[in-house]
């Protein structure tokens, strides 16, 4: 007998609700379990395990501020009936529909006096620790420059006359996924993004130009003469023009370079590579530090730093050099790193070279008096200004300027003045450095600058034979071209000067002088003006004698007849 009408809809209902529910049940088993409540970051979605008595509905409206998402949920799930979801189920909410919230930026290094503005027109310094939020506006003005970090440890470094707004600066709720935007104005940014292909995070920075996006990666953004200026050096950035009517996104490798202007987007180039430094420059030993880079003929200009770390986060200064010889002073003892990039004809900076140094200036030298050039003296005397804080000083003697044929080493000298006597005639080079007390410790800082003499004879004192006649006649050992001053004194100080004439020759004839001693010294200039020291100082004696009436001295069998005075 067949089964009555309202008997077999029965049947039919009862199959269709145990058919739903095996499928239910089905889809719903095959879910993943985790801890009822919890939330799990597994990009690109953010992972929800549900607790009893949840629906799609509830967890779009709770997780995403907007219910009607429960229809993606259900289709990114497979779950058909949301109202049996056992506790446990893992609930995957892609990240894109998450709302985000405010996040921030704060400076964790800065040089000069960089200022931020704040949307509602105020201003002031930054420092160090300052936390910014979105629609903060940043001017870092001459000899300023700030380094940002981001909560995913991005970093955004922005060097002197620049100014950057952050016009986005948020993440997702939940899972803190970046959503970061900066518009820059004028200059430059450099920026080093966390890798964001995991938790699908977006960093962006806008010119009026240009757009640059990437997912994470190590590039600069600059505006110059030609447009706005692309530089990867780490992974890959998309580059856009910011109103294009039509899309001409470009995506640059490690490595490219390109130029967006209005006349569009620039084709990729390879930027200029690393440069290279001479030998030298890894010690610095005056306070004025100079480096010099190797001829690179595609170089138009350089951008250097000064920085604190490898990574150029804290700098301390920065310049743009048209000239590769590169020149910074300010800077306290210590070690520091060097960064330089080439720049190229359409104002790209290229790959950077990062060295290490050492700047040790200090204690400062003196300043050295003499000898300088030549001396003629048995005794050399070394002669310095006075440095401050110097405990004592260090003075070197050598045949060659680079002091490896030591003459003479001689340390704890206290006063600014010191005699060697030991030279032999020759060509010397001498330097000094100045020692001061450090932390309870001898602290040597570098030597002068090398200063080269010769010691020569010296000059040898003017002799006299008495001819007894009506003059006397003194001379002197000379070489050619030689000038010559003559004194001749009552006193050996020479402070009763009789005679002090200038000579072109090395004798001299004068009048016989009253009977008695008499003292006579010559100091010679050499041809190219050099003055030398007094020669030793000679005494002579003027006999009495008798003298006939024409002033001849008066002779006898025996020789001239002298008498007393």
């Amino acid at each position: 007998m067949s089964p009555s009408l309202p008997l077999l809809r029965q049947l039919q209902a009862s199959v269709l609700f145990t058919m739903t529910l095996a499928l239910s049940s089905v889809v719903v088993a095959a879910q993943p379990r985790g801890e009822p409540g919890t939330v799990v970051a597994t990009p690109p979605d953010m992972t929800y395990y549900a607790l009893q008595g949840d629906t799609l509905l509830g967890i779009a409206k709770r997780f995403t501020n907007q219910s009607q998402n429960w229809t993606i949920l259900s289709k990114k799930n497979q779950i058909i009936d949301d109202k049996t979801i056992p506790i446990g189920t893992a609930i995957r909410i892609p990240l894109d529909l998450l709302p985000e919230v405010d996040s921030e930026a704060k400076v964790v290094a800065l040089a000069g006096n960089p200022v931020y503005k704040l949307p509602n027109g105020n201003e002031a310094n930054l420092t160090v620790g300052t936390v910014l939020k979105e629609g903060t506006q940043i001017l870092t003005g001459k000899n300023g420059f700030v380094t940002l970090a981001l909560p995913d440890e991005s970093r955004i470094s922005i060097p002197s006359n620049s100014q950057v707004a952050l016009s986005k600066l948020r993440k997702t709720q939940y899972t803190s996924s970046p959503r970061t935007e900066l518009s820059l104005v004028e200059g430059k940014v450099e920026s080093r993004v966390s890798s964001l292909n995991t938790n699908k995070g977006r960093f962006e920075v806008r010119s009026p130009l240009a757009i640059a996006g990437v997912r994470g990666t190590h590039f600069r953004v600059g505006v110059n003469d030609f447009g706005t200026a692309n530089e990867v050096l780490e992974g890959g950035v998309a580059v856009d023009q910011a109103k294009a009517k039509k899309a001409a996104k470009l995506t640059l490798g490690a490595g490219k370079g390109n130029i967006v202007n209005a006349s569009g987007v620039g084709k990729p180039v390879d930027l200029l590579p690393a440069p290279e430094l001479d030998e030298g420059g890894r010690l610095q030993i005056r306070p004025t530090m100079q480096f010099l880079a190797q001829t690179m003929p595609a170089a138009q200009a350089w951008r250097v730093q000064v920085s604190k770390d490898a990574q150029a986060l804290d700098v301390l200064m920065e310049n743009q050099f048209k000239d590769r010889r590169f020149k910074f002073d300010g800077l306290e003892d210590g070690d520091y790193f060097l960064r330089v990039a080439a720049i190229d004809q359409h104002g790209l900076e290229g790959i950077p070279l990062i060295q290490s140094f050492t700047l040790k200036a200090r204690p400062e030298p003196p300043f050295t008096s003499q000898p300088k050039n030549k001396i003629r003296a048995d005794k050399v005397d070394f002669s310095w200004t006075e440095a401050a804080n110097a405990d004592n000083y260090r003075v070197q003697i050598a045949r060659d300027s680079d002091f490896k044929t030591l003459v003479h080493d001689e340390a704890g000298i206290r006063n600014v003045h010191w005699t060697n006597d030991k030279l032999a005639d020759g060509d010397y080079y001498w330097r000094i450095a100045t020692i001061a007390q450090k932390n309870g410790k001898p602290d040597q800082g570098p030597f002068s600058d090398a200063q080269k003499f010769q010691k020569l004879p010296q000059q040898g004192a003017a002799s006299f034979a008495d001819s007894e006649g009506k003059d006397i006649t003194l001379s002197w050992p000379a070489e050619p071209g030689q000038t010559f001053l003559i004194q001749l004194a009552a006193d050996k100080d020479f402070t009763r000067l009789l005679l002090s004439k200038e000579l072109t020759q090395a004798e001299l004839t004068l009048p016989r002088p009253a009977p008695g001693d008499y003292f006579i010294r010559v100091k010679a200039t050499d041809p190219d003006g050099y003055v030398g020291n007094f020669s030793g100082t000679q005494k002579i004696n003027i006999s009495a004698r008798w003298t006939t009436s024409d002033g001849d001295a008066l002779r006898s069998a025996a020789g001239v007849v002298k008498t007393g005075y």
